[in-house]
Order: C-alpha cells, then structure tokens, then sequence
C-alpha cells in the first residue's frame, strides 16, 4: 500500500478535467524534436512541439540514466479527444516546453503501439489516484520506476505540478526514491495470478449466478450497462446470447435483442456511412464519443452477424453490411492490411478542431441536402428540438422501427427502405465536401485480426464470396508481412516497416481469427499456422509458475515488470482469448496439455468470473464450453464445404468444424475419409455417433442445451 503522505501529495496536485475545448489545427512547424523519426500517427502529431520529445526505446531509456534525469512519460493515441487539447493548451506551450526540458526526459508513447507500457503506468496511476485515462502522464525515475502521475491537466496545474515533482527530486531524492520503491511494489503485485490449486469443479448453477449478478447492472430499456456512459462491449453479448439461446432465457434475449437494436438505431452507429463509434457519452446511445475505432468495428461485425443467425432480423444484416463497408471505405489498404481509428475531431466551419463536426449536421443543411420528403426524414432520424445537440446540430439516430414509420406515414417498408438508402448516398456525397477527421493510419496486428474475424464470421452467416476475400486477403497479409523469421510476429506496421515485436494480444487474436477461417475454408495451413503461433507463445509467454501467459515476450527488455492481463474489457483479455483458443486446439490435435492450461487457466481466475460477469465474458465463453456437451463437427468428402455451408446456417455455439475433401491426418479426421461419399460425422471427445450423410440427421444429433 502506498503509505499517507503519497496520496495526500498526490491528492494536492490533482484537479478535475476542464471544459476547455478551445482547439487548433496546428500548422506552424517552427520546432522538430525526436518523433519525427517514427511512424506513429499519434507521435507525428507531436513531433513539432516545442517539448524535447522523443519515443520509448533502449536509447531513450538509457540517455535518462545517463544524465539521471526524471523521465516525464505522455501516453496517449492519435483518435483521443482530450489528448489533443492538452496538447495544444501545454506540450505546443513554449513556457510548458521550457520547464519540461529542463527537468525531463520526456517520452511520447502511442498506447496503441505500446500496450506494454501503457499497461503499467496506467496501473501506476489507478493505483495513485483511483481512476485512470488518457492521455496518461506518469513521472518515473531514471530507472522506469513510476513515481506520480495522472490523465489530463488544464496548463497552470500542470506547471504547478511538474515544479512541485522536479523540486523534490533535486531536494530530497530519498523520500522520492521511496515514493517509487512503493508504487512500483504496488504495480508489481497487482494482478498477481496465483495458481488455483483448489480441485476445479465448473457447474450451471455458478454460470447463472454470473448472470443474475449481472442482471442488476442492465438497462432493460434501453440496452446496454444502467446509466452513462454507455460502451458497446461486443463479447459481453456474444457470452449474453449464447446463454439466452442455451438456457432458453428469455430475459437475457430480450435483453440482448434491446442493447443491439438501440445501438443499431443510436447516433453511436454512423446513419450516414455505417460503423461505431467507441462509446455514446450519454444513456440513450445518441451522442457518441464520435472516434471510429478498427477493434470495435470487427467486433460488432461478429457480434451482429451472429446475431442475424439467431434471429433472422434484417437490421442486424445491415449493420454487418453497412459496417464493412465503412471499414472497406475509411479504413483499408490496398495490400489487405486495415488502418486503426479515425480521430474524434475535424475542422469546424471556423476551421478550428471539434469533435463531431464531420457527423453533425444543421437542419439547414438538412434541408437544402435532402430536398424532398423532409418531413419523412425528420420523423425516421429525429431533427426535432428535442433532440437537439451543442450548436444547433443534429446527430442523426433512430427511435422507431421501419415499420412504424411506414405505417405512419402510409407507405409500404420497401418503399421507405429505397428512401432511406438515397438519403444515407446523398448525405455520404455531401458529407464528402466537409473537413474529414484524421486518419491514424498504422496497422496493428491484433486489430486486423478483430476485424479478419468480423470478416470471416460475416462469410459464415451470409455465405457472401466478398467477406471471405477480404479475409483471405489480410490473413495472407499478416502471414507475409508481420511474421518474423523466428516464428513470431510483429505488432505494428507503417510505411513498409514492421518494428515492435508482437504482443500477447497479437498472438492471441490471430490464433482466434486462422481457427476460424479454417473453419470457414476447411484449409488445414490456417490451423497449423495457429498451433505454430501457440506453440511460439507457450516458448516465450508462458508463466510456469501460474499456468498464465505473460503479456510481453521473454525477449522485450526495459520494463519494470511484465503483467499478466486477465481483464476482459472492450477488447477481452490476451489470457482469456488464448484459453479459448488452447481448448479448441486441444480438441483439433488431441493436445492434453492445451486442453489441461485451458482449464487451469480459467481455474485461476474462476473466482473473479464468478465476482463480475461483464468484466469477465470472454472467460464465461470458455466457462460454458465446459457444461454441457461440446462437439466436434467432422465433415469428410468431395462435398464437404457444400455442407459445411448448410451447417452453418444453424447458431450452434457449443461445438467446432474440422473437416476435409481429402483424406487429412488430423487426429479429429483419422479414418473418416471415403472418396465415394461425403459424411458427416457428430463427436464429443473423439467419441462419434453414427455417420450420416444428410445435414439435417447430423444437426438432430446435437443438443445445444447446457446441463
């Protein structure tokens, strides 16, 4: 624990956020610091402050031990509103400038690029003063070690606060030396992953004590967590309705079926060009944080295509639809990779930065826009005062189904939807004109392997040739350009350079998505390519001690500690995507020892599962793989992808697809194939029932309800 005088130090520096939203675009390039060196969207915007910036590497980290300086360590990423306002009020300050050189070695670091320290000054922070965000700014010693920190700081306060630090590491560098002996102690303990040594013992009645617990915290009106603001947590409703569909809970589905249609409905979903953005900063999903994240788009497109099967709602095609087109318009390039964000903010027709200004509209503008029908218009997106935003614009969102409005308006759906696809083309042409949000255009491996997913899972549901070769075309990307000659893979990449070794995240992710995509193509390199991966991991991730992977690879240097991550957030946790992965691979290879870290795995953290279900869905997949029966799909025969494509019509989350037109060595295969017919064969644990040849006779020998 941090002893009293820390937090009452720290207390007196911290302020709450301002309201400043005083912006400009910054074109004066007067000063060049370090960062001009590096490919990061997010550091380039600071490489002509006058701040002596420079990025987060061996020779950054060595020149302040050499000159025993305080690192001043700004983390932030190229789509955060609020770390471009501090940039502009105090790192473009020449007097902030001033005060920083003097006394740091300051560091930029892209969050996004660099998980890994993020992880652990973030942590420093929330351990100091209780919360966290970005931008982060921690101070540490010469050796890394954090010694204060916090988010964002209005300029005075920030002077204040740097003065206050520097001044008491030139006067009293011992009590300093201790403030960061505790803290770095406090970082290295948190999270600590114990093995659970208990026998592990996993039942139905503990997964729906998950739910109920977590029934208290939902929005049954307007979908989502109560209150604001309101993330779009894909996996916790991919875990929701698996469990709705396997314990026949209506509740939960209708929940469910809520949170998806009023994000589909809300301002968070773009009405004009499709995708999400990454949160809605109030409880009826309408006025968004407005920045398009890659990681949240590929989520929600496997989250609505698998929502589309269950139901059959037509909404839910047209946001996978919708979504990747968006993601295909803004956010790819040529070679297949997929860029990471479009920023929060664009120039306002004052040519200052806001954010929003590229969504928004005036009802002016509306009009003259969209001509006829306005009426019609106005009544299906809500430009009425009452929904009213800052300035007199309108986030354009929906309250009411097609049909009502049809029936209102006495027209038929059809002809309404063919209204509503002309407005959503001609507002598109006229947003066009407007200044566009910039574009943080690196490529980061996990990301693309989100969005590889959404893209495959897309193909799976809607059988649509376009979704599996953009698939293919990133997956071949990543194997290509991002694999590393020892077997690893890259994190980044950026003008033709890949430069930060992979993350556990990386690895994690990637395995997932070539699971998948074997699943789809039946081609068994996608699986061997993803046993490779883990294989790679288990040599330089894996924690003996705690049966968890470490986030960093045994080769990445110069961080005070290496995590273990376990939380599952907007993006799930690195460990609980890796144990789903190892159960799968433990069941295609027949591989005891992934099945067993699998298990182990969730055993370790099973108590935190059990304490708060939404920050632990990812695990509750693998959770509910262990109830019930768990299938494996074998499907042998010249006409086997032709019923691999009738078998996925079906929502049948508790098994996986291994299949061939070839005879195939895989254990799951092994004496299956006969070239004269196409066979179907249902198994749990290699045990198999019956061959049929008939999808339908296969599908009657599943149970898809738990136990």
């Amino acid at each position: 624990m941090l002893n009293r005088i820390l937090l009452l130090f720290i207390t007196s520096l911290l302020l709450a956020n301002c309201n400043s939203q005083n912006k400009k675009k910054m074109t004066d390039y007067k000063y060049t610091n370090a960062l001009i060196n590096e490919t990061s969207p997010y550091l380039l915007q600071h490489a002509h402050n006058p701040v002596d910036w420079h990025a987060w590497n061996d020779e950054t980290l060595a020149l302040a031990k050499k000159e025993n300086k305080l690192m001043l360590i700004s983390i932030g990423y190229a789509a955060c509103h609020w770390c471009h306002v501090m940039e502009h009020e105090s790192f473009e300050d020449t007097t902030v400038a001033k005060i920083m050189n003097q006394h740091f070695i300051n560091i930029k670091v892209d969050r996004e690029e660099r998980p890994d320290v993020d992880q652990i000054y973030m942590n420093a922070v929330q351990l100091m003063t209780g919360r966290g965000g970005w931008p982060l700014n921690c101070i540490a010693l010469p050796d890394g070690r954090p010694l204060w920190g916090g988010t964002y700081f209005p300029k005075d306060d920030w002077i204040n606060a740097l003065e206050q630090i520097a001044k008491l590491y030139k006067e009293d560098s011992a009590k300093a030396e201790e403030y960061a002996s505790k803290l770095t102690e406090g970082v290295q303990q948190s999270d600590l992953i114990v093995t659970n040594t208990d026998e592990s013992n996993f039942t139905i009645t503990e997964l729906d004590q998950i739910v109920s617990n977590w029934e208290k915290h939902m929005d049954i009106k307007m979908g989502g967590r109560n209150g604001a603001p309101k993330f779009p947590i894909p996996n916790n409703y991919q875990f929701l309705l698996r469990y709705a569909i396997q314990t026949d809970n209506d509740n939960i589905f209708d929940y469910v079926n809520t949170s998806l249609t009023k994000m589909a409905y809300g301002g968070i979903f773009d009405q004009v060009g499709g995708g999400f953005a990454r949160y809605s900063v109030d409880a009826k999903w309408h006025i968004p944080h407005f920045e398009k994240m890659l990681y949240d788009n590929g989520q929600m497109v496997s989250l609505y295509a698998n929502a589309y099967l269950v139901t059959k709602n037509p909404l839910y095609k047209d946001v996978v639809y919708r979504t990747t087109e968006f993601v295909e318009r803004e956010l790819m390039n040529a070679n297949g990779a997929f860029y990471s964000s479009l920023d929060a903010d664009s120039d306002n027709e004052e040519g200052e930065l806001e954010e929003g200004a590229f969504y928004v509209w005036k009802k002016e503008e509306l009009k003259q826009v969209i001509k006829n029908d306005f009426e019609l218009f106005s009544d299906y997106y809500n430009i009425t005062d009452d929904w009213k935003w800052e300035h007199d614009t309108y986030n354009l969102h929906r309250a009411k189904s097609g049909e009502e409005i049809a029936k209102k308006h006495k027209i038929s759906v059809k002809e309404l939807a063919q209204k509503v696809n002309k407005w959503q083309k001609t507002l598109l042409t006229a947003r066009a004109e407007k200044s566009r949000p910039r574009l943080d255009d690196k490529t980061l491996t996990s990301w693309n392997a989100l969005m590889l997913k959404g893209y495959i899972d897309a193909y799976r549901v809607f059988n649509d040739e376009h979704f599996l070769n953009r698939a293919l075309k990133n997956a071949n990307f990543i194997t290509t350009v991002q694999h590393k000659e020892d077997g690893g893979l890259y994190r980044n990449f950026k003008n033709d350079r890949s430069t930060i070794n992979a993350y556990l995240e990386d690895y994690a992710t990637v395995v997932d998505a070539f699971i998948s995509l074997y699943e789809a193509t039946l081609d068994e390199k996608w699986l061997h390519n993803a046993k490779k991966l883990t294989n790679y991991c288990f040599d330089h991730f894996f924690d003996d001690k705690s049966s968890m992977f470490f986030f960093t690879s045994d080769e990445d240097k110069g961080l005070i500690t290496r995590k273990i991550d376990t939380d599952d957030n907007v993006i799930p946790s690195s460990n609980s995507i890796m144990a789903n992965n190892l159960f799968k691979l433990g069941h295609y290879y027949a591989n005891k020892k992934y099945t067993d870290t699998a298990k182990q795995m969730l055993h370790n953290v099973k108590e935190k599962t059990l304490a708060y279900g939404a920050g632990a869905s990812n695990w509750s997949l693998l959770y509910t793989n262990l109830l019930g029966d768990f299938y494996e799909v074998a499907i042998v025969g010249k006409d086997a992808k032709e019923k691999l494509k009738e078998f996925n019509k079906n929502y049948i989350p508790n098994k996986l697809i291994v299949g061939s037109i070839k005879k195939s060595s895989l254990p799951l295969l092994e004496y299956k194939y006969n070239e004269n017919k196409t066979t179907i064969y249902v198994c749990i644990d290699g045990a198999c029932q019956l061959p049929v040849n008939e999808t339908e006779k296969a599908l009657k020998q599943i149970n898809i309800k738990l136990k």
